[in-house]
Parts: C-alpha cells; structure tokens; sequence
C-alpha cells in the first residue's frame, strides 16, 4: 500500500514538473483530494477482497490492478519515472508555507473581521426589534382577523334583514296598490264613454281590484272592509254603462235593412265588456244573452223566410211531376230543329250545365238577388235556388258561430246549443219547406244535385271546423236520399212496365227511352264520382238491367234479325256515347255497353255478308271444320260448287261491297259508327277470302283449273280499301 502511495507521488510530482504553469496549491489540494479517492478506492477494492476464503480468486486482483494502472496519472508517472515519494514531501511543504500564508492573511485582516462581528452584531439587534415588531403585527392582524370575521357576520346578518324586508316592501306594495283606488280609475269609470280606450283600460284595473278585493275578503283581511264600499260602488257604476251600451247595439240590429255585420264587430271589439259582466254580475250578463238569442233569432228567421219565399218566385214555373218517368211513352211533337220546351221529358233526365252548380266557382259564388231576377224576368232550376239558400246559411251560420264562441266565451256543446237557440227556428223552417217540396218533387237529377250541394257544404264547415250545421246537414240528407231512391226506383218500374207494343211505330233508330235512360245514367254518374254511394250504384245497376231488358224486349218486336241487330246496335251506340263525354271510361255502365255493342256488331257484320257471300262463307267454315279433322277429302268432288262460288265472287263482289256499304250508311244514325260497321265487314270478307285462298292450295283442289279464276288477295285488299267510306 505504501509502494502505491509512493508510486502516485511520484506521478504527481513528474506532473508537476511537466506542467510548470500549474498552481503548486492547487496542486496540492488536488493531490490530496486524489490520495485519498484513490485510497477509499484501493480500500473498498481490498476490502471486497475476501484473502481467506476459499473463493478468492486471483483474476479478479488482476481485473482491480489492470483498473488503477487504467487511471490517467498512473499512466502518466509510471511512464515519465516520477518519484512519487519526493513528490509527496513537496506537497506537504507547499501546504505548510500556504498555511503560514494564510495565517498571516488572518492576523492582517484582524480589524475588518473585528468590524464585521460588530455590525453583524448591529444587525442581529436590528432585526430582533423587527422581529418584535412583525410578531406585535402578527397580533394584530389576528385581532382585525377576528374583527373581520364579526363584521362579515353582521352583514350577512344585516343583508338577511334587508331582504326581508324588501320583500315584505313588496308584497306590502303590492297588497297597497291593489287597494288603493286611485282618483283617475273613479272619474274614468263615472265620466268617460264606455267607447273610449282609457275606459276599457280603468274597467281591467277595477276587474283586477275587485278579484282582489274577493281573494282578501276570504283571507278575511281587515284592509278589505276600506275599499269594499267605492269598489261596489264603482262596479255598479260599470255593469249600468256596459249594459246599456251592448243592448243599444243589440237593439240596432232590429232596424230595417241594417247589416249586423257591422254592430256584430264593434261588439268584438269590446268583448272584455261581457266578460266583465260574467264574472262580476250574472244576473245582467244572462240578461244581455238573452236579449241577444231572442233578438238575432228574429232576424234570422224572419230574412231567411222573406229570402227562401222571394227565391221561389223565380224558379222554373214548369216542374216534373209523377207522370215524367223514364218508361212513359213521350207524346211531345217537336221538330228536329225546334228548342225543347222543359215540359218536354227529356229535359228531364238530361244534365245539361245544371251540372256546373258543383263546380267551385259557382258553388261558393254570390248568393241570388231575387229582385234583381225578377227585374231581368230569369228563371232558375230548383238545385240553383236550393244552393242560394244553403250557401246564405253557411255564410251566416259560420259567422255567427265564431262570433258567439269569441263574444260569449262558450266552448264545445254550450256554443252548440247556443247557437241552436238562435238558428233553430230558422233550420227548423228550412226543413219543413224542403220537406214540402221534396215530398212532391220528381226531378231526380235535381234532388241528386240537392244531395252533393250538401255533401260539399258539409265539407266546406268541416275544413273551416265548425261542427254548429252538421246536424242541419244529415237532417236534409235524411230527408233527400230517400226521395231520391223512390224517384229511381219509379223509374226502374216504369221501364219494367212498359209494354213495346203501346209505344208506337217500330223505328230502328235510337228509342227517346234508351236516350232518356242514358242522359240520366251519365248525369248521375259523373256526379256520383266526388262522394260516391253504393245504394246509388246498385240502384244504377237495377236501372240498366232492366234497360237492356227493355231493349230486347223492342228489338223482339221487329220481324228480322237484321232489323233487330241494327236496332240494338243503333240504341248501344247511342247510350255509350252519351255515357262516355261524362263518365269514366273504366266505369261499370261504360264497360257493359262496350262488350254488348261488340257481340251485335260481330253478328251484324256476319248477317250482312251471309246473304251476297253466304255460300262462299258456310264453305270456308265447313272445309276448315273438315282440314281439322284430317277429312278434306270429302269435298273433292264438290268441284262444280267451287267453280260456282270462284265465278261468282269473281262477278258480283263490287256490287256487293258497294251495295252493303250504302246499306249500313243507311241503317246507323251515328256515321262513326257505321263507318266502323263497314270496315270490320270488310276486314271479315278478306279474312274469309283469304281462307277460301288457303283451302283450294290444299292438295285436295290443286287439280282444279278454276283455281287460275281466283282474284289476287292483294288485288282484292287494294280494291276493297276504295269501298272505305271517309268522313
């Protein structure tokens, strides 16, 4: 260990030597520093050395030897010889003199060390005096601390006081406003008309203190009994100037020609009035109600009896009566250009623009001025009158509803039976005049027209939401759709009845009943179509039925079934014609005619080819019956009637063609419909042709030499289509 001491002395020392420049002090401390590193190092490497145990081993003293001679000083000595030893005495000697140095440097600054101590003496006095002071601070803020902590509670204790007492401020202002009476409300309420705004307003504020005045009255407050007798005292006051003032405008609805529109409005204005009334003196409020009811119950009634008698003076003079039916024989002569009269019965089933009533423009258009029609001498059919009549009602009824729920404050069934007992007497009175009427009324079309003008008004009330005339509304419907069903169903009997023989000369032209028939079924069905009815449907039914029966029962009276085919074909036409300008083309009545009108035109064509071209037809229809049993054959030796039937056509077909076309031009009323007739016979003849063309290119009839006589099918197609009548 010493041999190491030296060794690192000596390698101190050539460092020294090697670096001249270096402090020897300096050096010195560091030395010491280093030996005694390096020895705390040397010890705790020896001391993890364990020399008596048997797991020593002697590569790990080389690890900790290698380690040192690592070491950058070691290096250094060891490489430049240094004697650490003498290096080491020179140490201790500069030490030595260092300490001498620094003694000296001690005893020299005596004084300033001497001075120092004194102030810093000074200084520890000082800051004790402050230290007293900050802990006489210290008590003291602890003391207003405590203070603070008692003034905050004060104040928490003060600002609950004041809030209280706000709030009974409050509610004591409050309780002293609303009994205090002020001067203005009293002379407002005695003075000023009841028309002007600060009275509307001064009669809020006394409603205001008189409901306070009974809330505080139950709370039995002494304070009420101050106020209790001028609050009287000014309702009184009140309840005479607003009764006096709404029975005045009552009163102004019974002058003659008064709109009450417009007295209606100002009592809207101030509706607040009747309210007031309502809460504060029943007795005067139930008055004016009344007053009212039995007021405008008068004037409706007495304008909707002068109205509903003034419009019957302008309707038609001529009506139907229980002889106009579909089935009776039709005895008016008119001229094919003569105007018919409305006695004439098939005015009667026909629609016409009567039909344009439901139409928007004119449903919800202005009501009739009967005067004004008068004037100008204009008569009206029944359903424009019934419309009028019931559009006027609407219109007041509506109002006035909505005036007695806004005035009256009523709701529900209390504004329903209010209503009822102002409109009653009127509604009652259109009923018992419908009632008379319809009892003897056989204009089905204006019934009918009736009903829809209802169902459409019923409509227009449910959109506006006003349930007062929905009972009025089923009443009438209660009272037309049964008259409307008798009506219909007269009329199905009358046609049942009607016997072919007691209706004249036989006409194959379109009977007036088919055309009567037709004319209402369309009218009904195309009115039908915005509320349909199925009792209407069926009735409907039971009346084509027994149409089609009765156009048998006619065609059965003719003596050929030519004439019979263009009878029923004429008087189908006709009937689909009129049903399709107005009911649907997918409707039940349209669709029964089309299938009936095509099995008679297919049997007509078929009737009239059988007679120029009935043996070249029943020849066709027999080979082919044959081809498809295989038996052909059997007609190979009818050569002699081929050659008549191929000779024939061949000389007679123009005739022929021309002679049926003039025909059926001749037979059908509606050129349409002949024209149709003549192409689908022509368009038979080719088919027919083109089979008879098609059985002799049989093997059985190749032989023949009448063959080579058979017009050209294109020929004949480009031949007939000159027969096609254009129109």
């Amino acid at each position: 260990m010493a041999d190491l001491g030296t060794e690192t002395a000596a390698v101190v020392d050539m460092s020294l030597d090697l670096n001249p420049a270096v402090n020897p002090t300096d050096t010195a401390m560091a030395y010491l520093q280093d030996e005694k590193a390096e020895g705390d190092v040397t010890n705790l490497n020896l001391g993890e050395l364990d020399l008596t145990t048997d797991e020593f081993i002697l590569d790990e003293v080389d690890i900790h030897i290698q380690a040192n001679l690592e070491d950058d000083l070691v290096k250094e000595a060891l490489k430049t010889g240094v004697d650490l030893r003498q290096y080491s005495k020179q140490v201790e000697a500069e030490l030595q003199r260092i300490e001498q140095a620094s003694i000296k440097d001690y005893i020299k600054e005596s004084q300033n060390i001497a001075s120092l101590h004194n102030q810093i003496t000074a200084c520890d006095s000082i800051l004790e005096r402050m230290e007293g002071m900050l802990s006489g601070f210290q008590s003291d803020l602890s003391s207003i601390s405590s203070e603070i902590q008692s003034l905050q509670q004060q104040s928490v204790s003060m600002n609950v006081r004041l809030k209280n007492r706000q709030a009974v401020r409050s509610h004591l202002s409050q309780l002293v406003d609303e009994l205090v009476v002020p001067g203005a409300m009293i002379s407002t309420i005695l003075d000023s008309p009841v028309t002007e705004q600060e009275f509307l307003e001064q009669l809020h504020e006394l409603n205001n203190k008189i409901n306070f005045a009974k809330e505080l009255s139950f709370r039995e407050t002494l304070a009420c009994s101050d106020i209790q007798d001028i609050v009287d005292r000014l309702k009184l006051k009140a309840v005479s100037k607003i009764r006096e003032f709404i029975l005045q405008k009552i009163y102004a609805f019974r002058k003659p020609m008064t709109n009450y529109q417009i007295p209606q409005n100002t009592l809207l204005k101030y509706r607040f009035f009747y309210q007031f009334l309502l809460a504060n003196e029943r007795t005067v409020a139930k008055e004016i109600r009344d007053e009212y009811v039995d007021t405008m119950s008068k004037i409706y009634f007495s304008y909707f009896k002068s109205y509903s008698s003034r419009l019957l003076k302008v309707q038609y003079e001529e009506v139907a009566d229980k002889d106009d039916l579909m089935g009776v024989e039709d005895t008016a002569k008119k001229g094919f250009f003569s105007k018919p009269s409305l006695k004439s019965r098939n005015t009667i089933f026909t629609l016409g623009q009567r039909g344009a009533i439901l139409s928007p423009a004119e449903l919800e258009g202005p009501i009739l001025v009967p005067h004004t029609a008068q004037r100008g001498d204009c008569r009206y059919p029944y359903e424009t009158l019934f419309r009028s009549q019931h559009f006027a009602l609407l219109d007041n009824g509506c109002r006035e509803f909505l005036f007695l729920c806004d005035f009256f404050m009523v709701t529900g069934n209390s504004a329903l039976d209010l209503f009822n007992c102002i409109m009653g007497k009127t509604l009652g009175m259109f009923l018992k005049s419908m009632s008379t009427y319809v009892s003897d009324c056989y204009d089905s079309i204006a019934i009918f027209l009736c009903i829809h003008i209802i169902l459409r008004f019923r409509a227009i009330t449910a959109k506006r939401n006003i349930p007062a005339l929905d009972k009025y509304w089923e009443a009438v419907l209660e009272l037309l759709w049964p008259r409307f069903e008798l009506i219909l169903e007269m009329n199905i009997h009358s046609i049942r009845s009607t016997d072919p023989q007691r209706l004249g000369l036989l006409d194959t032209r379109p009977h007036y009943i088919t055309r009567r028939y037709a004319e209402f079924s369309s009218a009904i069905v195309s009115i039908n179509q915005t509320f349909p009815n199925e009792r209407t449907n069926a009735l409907l039914g039971q009346l084509q039925v027994e149409v089609e029966n009765f156009v048998l029962k006619m065609a059965a009276e003719f003596p050929s079934r030519r004439d019979q085919l263009i009878f029923l074909i004429n008087n189908y036409d006709m009937m689909l014609s009129v049903l399709m300008e107005r009911a649907a083309d997918d409707s039940k009545e349209v669709e029964g005619f089309q299938q009936l009108l095509l099995a008679r035109t297919q049997e007509f064509i078929e009737e009239i080819l059988s007679a120029p071209f009935g043996g070249m037809i029943s020849f066709v229809k027999e080979a082919e019956a044959l081809m498809e049993k295989g038996q052909l054959d059997k007609l190979k030796n009818d050569e002699v009637r081929i050659t008549q039937l191929v000779r024939g056509f061949s000389s007679s077909w123009k005739q022929s063609v021309e002679a049926m076309s003039q025909e059926v031009m001749r037979s059908f009323t509606n050129f349409k419909n002949g024209t149709s007739i003549i192409q689908g016979a022509l368009t038979q003849l080719i088919q027919y042709y083109h089979g008879f063309h098609k059985i002799l290119n049989q093997p059985t009839f190749r032989a023949l030499a009448v063959r080579s006589e058979l017009i050209n099918l294109h020929h004949l197609m480009v031949e007939v289509k000159k027969h096609k009548p254009n129109f």
